[in-house]
């Protein structure tokens, strides 16, 4: 009905930048939060960071002042700009969003996950 496909995760040495892509597609009539989550081998998943579709963003405290994520809502994506990373930022990151579907009805919806390794 609704899928999200990431893209951008690879590998990249510490002090790099990697920049993750995530579009929506699917009978979609509007999406309000969109956000990315991160698992870490050994770890529960977590928030990375948040936009709302006014643009209004959240971040988790990890990440603050190195990530930037940001929306085209024309295009429904959501992108990811991590730069200054550091080792512990791997792990496999996921896109989510918060759809409001064309039969008008709400779904949240998660990608597949995209591997991102940072080396030291």
């Amino acid at each position: 009905q609704v899928q999200l496909v990431e893209s951008g995760g690879g590998l990249a040495q510490a002090g790099g930048s990697l920049r993750l892509s995530c579009a929506a597609s699917g009978s979609i009539f509007s999406i309000n939060d969109m956000g990315w989550y991160r698992q870490a081998p050994g770890k529960q998943r977590e928030l990375v960071a948040t936009v709302t579709q006014g643009g209004s963003t959240n971040y988790a405290d990890s990440v603050k002042g190195r990530f930037t994520i940001s929306r085209d809502n024309a295009k429904n994506t959501v992108y990811l700009q991590m730069n200054s990373l550091k080792p512990e930022d791997t792990a496999v990151y996921y896109c989510a969003a918060a759809v409001l579907v064309i039969a008008r009805y709400n779904i949240d919806c998660w990608g597949k996950g995209t591997l991102v390794t940072v080396s030291s």
